[in-house]
C-alpha cells in the first residue's frame, strides 16, 4: 500500500496557467512535485515563525583586516556553539573572507546568531537559509 494520498484541487484557469508556467520554468516534472515543494516551504515558514527546530546555513562576507573583527566573530560563534554544527572559512582575496556556518536549532536562536554577526562593522553581507531538520512528518 502506498503512502501517497491523492486529492483534487480546483483552481481558476489563469491561476493554473500561471502555475504551469512556473512548473515549466522550474523544471518540475509534475504538478504534484511542485505542490509538495510549496507545501514544505510553507511548513518550514510556519516552524520559523513559531520558533520550531530548523537546520540551515548562515553565509557572510567580511573584511578580515577590520580591527578586532575576526576575534569578535569567533566570540559570537562561541556564544552560539549549541546551534553551530560546523563552519567553513574561504579566503576570497587579500582583504575579504567568506564564512559558511551550518546551524541546527531553534529558529529564533538562528536568527539571533545571524543578527549578532551581521551588525558588526566590517561584515559586508550576511544571508541565511533554513530548511527542515527532517524530524517529524514534514
Amino acid at each position: 500500500m502506498s503512502d501517497l494520498y491523492r486529492f483534487g484541487v480546483s483552481l481558476e484557469k489563469p491561476l493554473i496557467e500561471a502555475f504551469d508556467r512556473h512548473i515549466q520554468a522550474q523544471h518540475y516534472k509534475t504538478r504534484s512535485e511542485a505542490l509538495r515543494d510549496l507545501i514544505r516551504e510553507e511548513l518550514i515558514r510556519k516552524k520559523w515563525t513559531e520558533g520550531g527546530s530548523v537546520a540551515g546555513s548562515v553565509v557572510m562576507t567580511y573584511d578580515h583586516h577590520k580591527r578586532e573583527l575576526v576575534n569578535l566573530l569567533i566570540d559570537i560563534q562561541h556564544d552560539f556553539q549549541d546551534i553551530i554544527i560546523s563552519t567553513q572559512h574561504v579566503h576570497l582575496d587579500h582583504h575579504h573572507c567568506l564564512e559558511i556556518i551550518a546551524v541546527r536549532g531553534k529558529a529564533s536562536d538562528v536568527e539571533k546568531l545571524a543578527t549578532a554577526l551581521k551588525v558588526q562593522v566590517g561584515v559586508k553581507h550576511l544571508s541565511f537559509s533554513i530548511t527542515s531538520t527532517g524530524e517529524g512528518k514534514d
